[in-house]
């Protein structure tokens, strides 16, 4: 399966890694609504894992359709990808301390977005040739 043309220049992922941003921005600004369903501990984590993964990914896609040179190794990519995105949650969480119906700073919720981006890299490189 290949995905259409467009989605194969780093240009794609790299906006649409800025609206995931933007998007991440704006949730954190405003107040928390209950997921329907049944009340779940700690789904927020869940949540933020999940984001955060998709975050990942995209610029995981991002970086290595950019890629020019043969001997960027997968290595520099997660490393890259893990900073920029578990650093986008430090930023996230310190967005969120400012307001007075969130609460920031959340060692839990900084943990799920390290987490996600690290599952969001490594899955994304099995699955680079959907894009390449």
């Amino acid at each position: 399966m290949q995905l259409p043309a467009f989605t194969q220049r780093s240009r794609f992922w790299f906006a649409f890694f800025v609206v995931w941003f933007i998007t991440l921005w704006f949730l954190s600004s405003r107040p928390l609504s209950s997921p329907p369903g049944p009340d779940i501990p700690h789904i927020d984590k869940f949540l933020h894992f999940g984001y955060y993964f998709g975050g990942a990914g995209i610029l995981s896609a991002a970086l290595f359709l950019r890629r020019k040179d043969p001997r960027i190794s997968w290595d520099i990519i997660h490393l890259v990808v893990i900073v920029i995105v578990t650093t986008t949650g430090v930023i996230d969480e310190w967005h969120q301390s400012w307001y007075a119906f969130r609460s920031g700073n959340d060692a839990g919720d900084l943990a799920a977005d390290f987490f996600g981006a690290v599952t969001g890299t490594l899955l994304f490189r099995r699955l680079r040739h959907l894009v390449a």
